[in-house]
């Protein structure tokens, strides 16, 4: 069986916690957090692989939370969802934040979805990258340890 994208969404609204999850709990393995104090707990915790974030939260912005995202664990794909015409923000997560995507709220379930496969897709790539080029130190290693058995020899 394929293994479910982990998401980990974060709004300090409770009912939006609760309606994503109702939305896309059977189609992703879904994480929430109330604030950025809590998603920054679950990212050391979980396997997350998107982080999707509301821009304007109490105590921590999503840009700001994005920020330490990335000092943590830079892998996930970030989105960032905000409910306001706030360039300022949009252009804080591209620069900052290093966002994947950006979309206004209220999300649509279409929308978020697609591009939540989207963000997949480029994750899965990444990681596989990082993987083969892993293995090919590995390798490398043993090649140059080799060689220089051989030279002892």
């Amino acid at each position: 069986m394929e293994k479910k994208i982990s998401v980990l969404y974060v709004d300090d609204e409770e009912n939006n916690l609760i309606s994503f999850k109702a939305t896309f709990r059977l189609k992703y393995t879904v994480y929430t957090a109330l604030n950025g104090a809590q998603a920054l707990q679950l990212i050391k915790e979980k396997p997350i692989d998107i982080v999707i974030t509301d821009q304007r939260m109490p105590q921590m912005t999503g840009v700001e939370l994005l920020e330490e995202i990335i000092k943590i664990n830079p892998d996930p794909m970030r989105i960032l969802l905000t409910g306001y015409a706030d360039m300022s923000a949009v252009i804080d997560a591209v620069n900052k934040g290093k966002i994947f995507h950006y979309l206004s709220k209220p999300w649509s379930e279409e929308e978020l979805s697609n591009t939540i496969q989207r963000a997949y897709e480029i994750y899965a790539e990444q990681k596989k990258i990082k993987e083969s080029f892993s293995q090919l130190e590995i390798t490398n290693e043993q090649l140059e340890f080799l060689l220089r058995q051989k030279l002892l020899s």
